[in-house]
C-alpha cells in the first residue's frame, strides 16, 4: 500500500474525538488556576486553545471570538460579565480570566455533546445503532516504520525506543507488511534465527490488514479475532493514517479517555 504524503489531508474528526481534545485542554488549564504566577506559559496555552477552537468550530465562529474576549477579562454571549476588579486585585483579575477560559471550553464541550445527541436521534429507525467511539478516537496516528531490508535486531531496537508493539514495514515507496514484537519472539527465539543477520522482510506479516477509521471499536475487535492479529492498519478512504492495537482497544473497554 502506498505511503501517505508527509502532510495528511484534512479529514473529518469525530464528535467524540473533538470532545476528548477539549477535555484534555481543560485539564491542561488546571495547573494555571493553582499557580501563584498563572501568566507563566499562558500565552502558549491560549495559542493552542485558539487553534483547537478554530479547527473544531471555524476561524470566524462565535466560540473563538468569545475565547479571545475571555483572555481580556471581558464577557460574551456565553459568559457572565466580569465585575470591575478592586484596586490591587491584579491576581484576582488574572484568575477570573482563567475561570472565564474554562467556562468557554466547557461551553464548547456542551455544544458538541448536544450535537452528538442530535446525531444519534437522527439515526434511521430500525438500523443498528453503534454505541461508543470509533477507531479514529483510539488509534495511534503517528506511524512508526522500519525498512524491509533492516535486520530484526534493528526492528527490536526501534520498538523499544518508540515503546510500540509493531512497526509498518516499508520499501522506497510503499508499506508492504507489519512486524510485531510477537513476530520477533517467534522468529528469533522459536526458530533460533540470528537477529543481527535476518532481515525484517523475512519475518514480516503480509499483506496489510486494514480497517477504515470511521468504523466502531467493535469492528476492530471482530477483525482482529477473525484474522488472528493484535494490530490493524487504519485507513481513511484507503490512505494509511495510523495503527490500532489491542492495547488501544483496552483503553476504551477499561473506560480510560
Amino acid at each position: 500500500m502506498p505511503k501517505r504524503a508527509s502532510t495528511s489531508p484534512t479529514r473529518r474528526v469525530s464528535v467524540d474525538q473533538s470532545i476528548k481534545r477539549l477535555r484534555e485542554q481543560v485539564a491542561h488549564l488546571s495547573p494555571f488556576l493553582t499557580n501563584n504566577s498563572p501568566s507563566a506559559g499562558l500565552e502558549q496555552f491560549d495559542q493552542a486553545t485558539e487553534r483547537l477552537i478554530s479547527d473544531l468550530f471555524g476561524e470566524t465562529s462565535e466560540k473563538l471570538e468569545s475565547y479571545e474576549m475571555a483572555q481580556l477579562g471581558e464577557s460574551s454571549s456565553f459568559v457572565n460579565v466580569l465585575e470591575e476588579a478592586q484596586e490591587g486585585g491584579v491576581r484576582d483579575r488574572e484568575h477570573e480570566g482563567l475561570h472565564l477560559r474554562r467556562r468557554m471550553l466547557e461551553s464548547c464541550i456542551a455544544e458538541l455533546e448536544a450535537r452528538r445527541a442530535t446525531e444519534a436521534k437522527k439515526s434511521n429507525a430500525g438500523s443498528e445503532l453503534v454505541i461508543g467511539p470509533r477507531i479514529e478516537d483510539y488509534m495511534m496516528s503517528e506511524i512508526r516504520s522500519v525498512e524491509a531490508t533492516a535486520t530484526l535486531k534493528e526492528a527490536g531496537r526501534l520498538m523499544q525506543e518508540w515503546k510500540v508493539g509493531s512497526l509498518l514495514v516499508a520499501t522506497a515507496d510503499e508499506y508492504v507488511g507489519v512486524i510485531t514484537d510477537t513476530d520477533l519472539a517467534r522468529e528469533v527465539v522459536a526458530k533460533g534465527l540470528d537477529p543481527s543477520k535476518t532481515l525484517v522482510k523475512a519475518a514480516m506479516r503480509k499483506p496489510l490488514i486494514t480497517i477504515e477509521s470511521d468504523q466502531p471499536i467493535l469492528e476492530a475487535v471482530r477483525l482482529m479475532k477473525g484474522k488472528a492479529t493484535r494490530h490493524l492498519v487504519v485507513t481513511d478512504q484507503g490512505e494509511i493514517i495510523g495503527v490500532i492495537s489491542v492495547s488501544n482497544i483496552l483503553q476504551y473497554y477499561s473506560g480510560v479517555l
